[in-house]
């Protein structure tokens, strides 16, 4: 039987450049070499392609002296790309909308998804617009920021208040992202998170406890069993996700049978209002307090790291890694079948 060409895509021009190789080591070490014929494709910072050689070590020694333009024939000649990219230029729906172009199936969301999924202030409208509840937050440009600091400061301390986060709209893995205690460390927090995007955002401050789910599907997707994330800093920052011992992971999550199934709810829903498909990681926060859960945010294209939540709670819901890897993909090849289907000309 002949082996399905499986193009895996790792790299990027995006703060989250050396998390995508980590997630990209581990998604190649776990495929199923029996079944697929893997091509790695790096990106580097700049842009370029790399698919001569070892991409993964050239990437990861700097060595981008094979680099050059989109291979597209290469491209082509795959049944199925696997984007292991995060971050924008890889789940935000620009490289979904190159293999649309080429007619290419691939892993995760499509255009419209990827899109709202990197853009928190999209998708937290959406997420209320579906009845979902998220904490209450605010947005502004950093050319507003820029022009008219005191009215962004005044902005956040009048409809938000302190403690709060405050995130760059477009990034993911924690980057750029700043707890404020109080008003004097705002400016420091803005002009960090303004280095990432041109928007940013702020968001209240809930005393929570920390509770993610993993979502796969199509449309009919199924949730894992949630987990917890204890973070020993001050909250799950950058530093936090990707060093070994700096949190803990509680695995499945200490939850009562109902709010395991709440959680899962809240997931599904969430998926399927951002018109995710294939897969996404949905965070929540579990008032401590009120009890109540507020859907922070969802990923297109979470970590697939030693560390990361994704795969880890769908092992503890009975499917591994490698297994996971082969679902994800047939699913793209699912949703490409579907998608088939549509008249295009007439």
């Amino acid at each position: 039987m002949r082996k399905i060409k499986v193009g895996v895509i790792f790299g990027g021009r995006s703060g989250e450049h050396d998390v995508s190789l980590m997630s990209a080591t581990s998604v190649l070490k776990a495929m199923d070499k029996n079944k697929y014929e893997v091509i790695p494709i790096g990106i580097t910072t700049e842009g370029r392609w790399i698919t001569e050689g070892d991409p993964l070590l050239q990437l990861k020694e700097k060595d981008f002296s094979a680099g050059g333009s989109i291979p597209v024939n290469l491209l082509e000649k795959m049944d199925v790309a696997f984007p292991v990219l995060h971050g924008p230029y890889g789940e935000d729906g620009t490289i979904q909308g190159l293999f649309e172009m080429l007619n290419i199936p691939y892993v995760g969301a499509g255009v419209a998804g990827s899109a709202v999924g990197m853009d928190k202030r999209m998708m937290k409208q959406i997420f209320l617009q579906s009845g979902l509840p998220t904490a209450d937050y605010v947005t502004f440009l950093r050319r507003q920021w820029e022009e008219d600091k005191g009215e962004a400061i005044r902005l956040v301390a009048e409809n938000i208040g302190f403690p709060c986060f405050v995130k760059p709209v477009n990034m993911g893995s924690s980057v750029g992202i700043s707890k404020v205690k109080e008003r004097e460390q705002l400016v420091e927090a803005v002009e960090l998170a303004c280095k990432y995007d041109g928007e940013i955002i702020v968001e209240e401050y809930i005393n929570c406890r920390e509770i993610e789910c993993s979502v796969l599907g199509n449309d009919k997707p199924r949730a894992s069993l949630p987990g917890e994330v204890v973070p020993h800093l001050e909250f799950y920052d950058y530093e936090a996700k990707y060093t070994d011992g700096l949190t803990d992971l509680l695995l499945p999550a200490p939850l009562s049978p109902e709010e395991t199934e709440k959680v899962q709810e809240l997931a599904i829903t969430a998926f399927l209002s951002v018109n995710a498909c294939g897969m996404a990681r949905v965070d929540l926060f579990l008032d401590k307090v009120s009890g109540q859960f507020y859907v922070n945010e969802l990923n297109t294209l979470p970590g697939f790291t030693q560390f990361s939540m994704y795969p880890k709670m769908w092992e503890i819901t009975g499917l591994g890694y490698s297994d996971l890897i082969t679902e994800l993909i047939d699913l793209a090849l699912e949703r490409f079948a579907e998608k088939q289907r549509n008249l295009i000309s007439w």
